[in-house]
């Protein structure tokens, strides 16, 4: 399964559109976009990015939903739709423990990618709804052996 984000940039945030096969799946928020990508070496990364106000670099992610999130692990809401296993994007320069999850504003991501539907300036709602959703389509594509990866522009 391959995943696009389509990011739009604001001063304070990116909203973005996920696709799969040119089909749309949510809308997304995330943290400033400030021009980093996956080829840059750490180090540059490190220069540029503002720990928890910084989206991730562009570039292609393996994700992998083997993993228990050690913050959002224990939340009932995960335990109950993904047994507190988050979809975490893999090897992301300069970032650890990279989510799609839950949340409404750039406030919550901290460097995740957020999802819902974009109906207000500034945020997703229906967030909860939606992650199900897309949870839903990833292991499903997990259980037919697909490798799972998300490219961001």
């Amino acid at each position: 399964m391959k995943l696009n984000l389509k990011r739009y940039k604001t001063p304070n945030y990116c909203i973005g559109k996920l696709t799969c096969d040119d089909k749309w799946i949510c809308d997304t928020i995330e943290d400033t976009d400030r021009g980093l990508k996956q080829s840059m070496s750490v180090d540059e990364i490190k220069k540029i990015k503002v720990s928890s106000k910084t989206a991730i670099p562009t570039g292609t992610y393996k994700v992998t939903l083997d993993v228990v999130s050690p913050k959002y692990g224990n939340s009932p809401f995960y335990k109950e739709v993904c047994q507190g296993k988050v979809p975490r994007l893999l090897n992301v320069p300069g970032y650890e423990g990279v989510l799609i999850h839950c949340g409404n504003t750039e406030a919550d991501s901290a460097g995740c990618i957020i999802v819902g539907k974009n109906k207000v300036k500034g945020k997703v709602l229906e967030s909860k709804e939606t992650f199900k959703v897309l949870y839903k389509m990833l292991k499903d594509a997990k259980s037919r052996g697909e490798e799972i990866t998300i490219t961001i522009e």
